[in-house]
């Protein structure tokens, strides 16, 4: 066994990307800590491979080397460190934290001194790609920190993805992130509008791809949204509209903070907000060619 796999990682988040995160990690033979979850099934899974589970965040960082997060928010993240048995409460000298999830880089800047604060370290490492490529150690990873940190867990981020980019100090990598997601938020929603509009004007959405997809314009957000609108298959971008509104959110937010404004950002996010409130939150981001379709229906 290389020798970096004997390093004991805890992993907090075993959602469907931390679940198949943790699957390839076993797969390779880390020792894992694990925290209880009232959803059993991804817990269960992994301590049946041989993971350890343990009550509280604060217990997982006690028994760890490295902290993983990979869980929804950035309020989410905040709990998990500086909550009640947080990360913080028992964090050490010459720890590491990753938070693999997409957070709001002025929270991750000021966690960061935090961690530093106690003699430790904190990274952001954002994911490109899906579950599916997680479990096979394919993932995009924009890694930040500084570049000791980085150094000392390439190897084991090499584990995870495919690609794997340092992009800067601490917060880059989110910041990254962000800014990505946002573009492909538009282009997901801009798509969705051209097919809808496409229906409303007679005609086909094949034809209206074969045509787009024939020059420039054509993307791999463009062939997700196509796989929901004419092939029936959403679940190819397996990302909810929950999910899309709330990075849009993080990229106005950001912008402020960056004491900046978007043209664009207020268009993306009222429409996938005008979908979530209308009950569409948890349904893929490329099934909004349906609720955008059904929209101008009863314009």
């Amino acid at each position: 066994m290389n020798e970096y796999r004997r390093t004991k990682i805890g992993f907090i988040g075993l959602g469907l990307m931390g679940s198949a995160m943790v699957q390839r990690l076993q797969a390779l033979g880390y020792p894992l800590n694990v925290v209880a979850h009232r959803q059993r099934a991804s817990i269960d899974a992994a301590v049946g491979q041989g993971a350890v589970e343990l009550q509280t965040p604060g217990e997982v960082t006690a028994a760890s080397e490295i902290v993983m997060l990979c869980v929804d928010n950035s309020n989410s993240v905040e709990a998990i460190m500086r909550g009640e048995n947080g990360v913080l409460s028992t964090l050490d000298t010459h720890q590491l934290v990753i938070d693999f999830g997409t957070s709001l880089p002025s929270s991750t800047t000021a966690l960061a001194a935090s961690c530093r604060d106690q003699g430790a370290a904190m990274m952001d490492a954002p994911l490109g790609r899906t579950p599916a490529h997680a479990v096979d150690g394919l993932l995009n990873i924009m890694a930040a920190g500084t570049p000791e940190d980085f150094a000392r867990v390439k190897p084991i981020l090499e584990d995870l993805g495919e690609h794997v980019f340092y992009v800067g100090p601490v917060g880059s990598g989110h910041t990254l992130k962000i800014i990505n997601n946002f573009f492909a938020m538009t282009t997901a929603c801009a798509m969705s509008e051209a097919f809808a509009m496409a229906d409303r004007a007679g005609l086909t959405r094949e034809m209206l791809y074969e045509v787009m997809a024939a020059g420039p314009n054509k993307s791999g957000m463009m062939d997700f949204i196509k796989a929901a609108a004419v092939d029936g298959k959403p679940e190819q971008l397996a990302f909810s509209i929950g999910n899309g509104r709330k990075d849009v959110g993080y990229y106005t937010k950001m912008a402020g903070d960056l004491h900046a404004s978007s043209f664009i950002a207020p268009s993306v996010e009222s429409v996938l907000n005008a979908a979530d409130t209308a009950g569409w939150g948890d349904r893929y981001v490329s099934e909004m060619v349906d609720f955008i379709a059904g929209t101008l229906a009863h314009d």
